[in-house]
C-alpha cells in the first residue's frame, strides 16, 4: 500500500506541475505574439476628393490586415498637417509617419530622381509608376537617406494649360510659367520663359491673378483644382509626368517589430506602386475628354512638324540634368530609367 499511494501520489503531483506549466505556457504566448500597437498618420497634401487619396487609403487598409490589425493608419489630406512643399521634410521629422512627396517641389535636392521628369519620356501614369519605382530603387537610400523609401510613382502625363495658345517652343518666349516640377522649370527657363513657383493647390489663384500665364498640369486635376475656370487652351500632348515618392519617418520604422517591419516592405514594393498610381491614372486620363468638352475651351493636337520642333527644342534640358548629378556617372543612371520604361511598356 505503501509503494501504491507514493507512485499515486507522484503521478498527481507530475500531473498538477504540467497542468501549470501548460497554464503558464499558453498565458504566455499570446503576449509574446501580440506586436505592439502602432497607428501611423499618413499625410497627402491634394484634396480630400482627389483620386490618389482612396489609394492611400487602400494602402493603409491593406497594411493593418497584414500586420494582424496591430498597426492602423489615419490619412489626412487637404494640407491638414503641413504645405505642400515641406512633405519630404515632415516625414524625415515626424510630422507625418507617412508622407506623399512631390521631390521636385525643391529643386537641386534629388537631382537622380529629377531624370524621370524629363520632357516627353513616358507615356502612361500605370506602367510608368512601375518602370520609375523599379529603377529608382538603386538610388533612394542614398538620395533619399534621412527617409524609409516606400515606393515611386507618377501621375498619367500632364501637358500645357494657358490664357494663349502654345503650339511652338519659341510661343514660350516671355511667358510666366508654373512649372510641375524644377526640371519642367528648367525646361520654361530654357525656352526664354519665367517660372512661377506655386505648390497645386495654390496655382488657381496665380493664375486668376494673372502671376502665371500658363501651366503644366495633367489633366483631370485641371478641372479638380479649379484651374479650368481660368485657362481655356490645353495642348493635347504627353508632355511630361510627375513623379511622387511614399516615404517613412525611420524613427517609426525603426520601433516596428520584426513583423511589423515585414508587413510594412511588404507593401513598398514596385508591385504597390502601380496599384497606387492606377487610380489617380484613369482619373487624369478621362480628364481631357471633360475638358474638351466644356465650352469655351480647346483642346488642341500638334502637328508632326511642331511635335518635331518641341522635342529638339527640349533636347537640351537632359543635359542640363546631366549636369546636375554630382558624385554619379549620369549616363548609366539614364539608361536604366529608359530600359525600365522599355521593360514596363511606358516609353514615348
Amino acid at each position: 500500500m505503501r509503494n501504491s499511494n507514493s507512485t499515486t501520489f507522484t503521478s498527481r503531483l507530475l500531473a498538477s506541475t504540467a497542468a501549470v506549466a501548460s497554464a503558464l505556457l499558453l498565458s504566455a504566448t499570446p503576449a509574446a505574439a501580440q506586436d505592439k500597437p502602432v497607428q501611423l498618420k499618413l499625410s497627402s497634401w491634394v484634396p480630400a476628393q482627389h483620386a490618389l487619396n482612396p489609394a492611400l487609403k487602400a494602402w493603409g487598409d491593406d497594411l493593418a490586415k497584414a500586420s494582424g490589425g496591430s498597426i492602423t493608419t489615419i490619412l489626412f489630406p487637404s494640407e491638414q498637417l503641413g504645405k505642400a512643399f515641406d512633405h519630404y521634410d515632415m516625414a524625415r521629422d515626424g510630422i507625418a509617419d507617412v508622407a506623399y512627396v512631390n521631390p521636385g517641389y525643391q529643386p537641386g535636392r534629388f537631382p537622380i530622381f529629377a531624370a524621370s521628369s524629363l520632357p516627353f519620356m513616358i507615356a502612361d501614369g500605370k506602367g510608368g509608376s512601375a518602370a520609375v519605382d523599379a529603377w529608382y530603387r538603386a538610388y533612394a537610400e542614398k538620395e533619399m537617406k534621412d527617409v524609409k523609401f516606400c515606393f515611386a510613382f507618377v501621375h498619367d502625363p500632364g501637358t500645357f494649360h494657358s490664357r494663349k495658345k502654345i503650339t511652338l517652343p519659341t510661343d514660350i518666349k516671355g511667358m510666366k510659367i508654373r512649372p510641375a516640377t524644377s526640371t519642367i522649370g528648367q525646361m520654361v527657363t530654357l525656352l526664354g520663359g519665367t517660372n512661377v513657383q506655386a505648390s497645386a493647390p495654390e496655382s488657381r489663384d496665380m493664375l486668376e491673378r494673372g502671376v502665371a500665364d500658363a501651366i503644366t498640369f495633367p489633366w483631370g486635376s485641371t478641372m479638380l483644382f479649379g484651374i479650368d475656370k481660368v485657362v481655356k487652351y490645353h495642348m493635347d500632348v504627353p508632355l511630361y509626368v510627375t513623379p511622387f515618392v511614399w516615404v517613412m519617418n525611420k524613427d517609426k520604422y525603426n520601433s516596428l517589430s520584426a513583423g511589423q517591419k515585414k508587413a510594412v516592405d511588404d507593401h513598398c514594393t514596385t508591385e504597390w506602386a502601380e496599384k497606387v498610381a492606377s487610380a489617380w491614372a484613369d482619373f487624369e486620363f478621362a480628364g481631357r475628354a471633360k475638358i474638351a468638352a466644356l465650352p469655351g475651351h480647346e483642346v488642341y493636337k500638334l502637328s508632326d512638324s511642331e511635335l518635331s520642333a518641341w522635342k529638339k527644342a527640349v533636347t537640351p534640358a537632359e543635359e542640363q540634368w546631366a549636369a546636375g548629378v554630382k558624385g554619379q556617372d549620369p549616363k548609366p543612371v539614364m539608361d536604366s530609367l529608359k530600359k525600365n520604361l522599355a521593360k514596363y511598356k511606358a516609353a514615348l
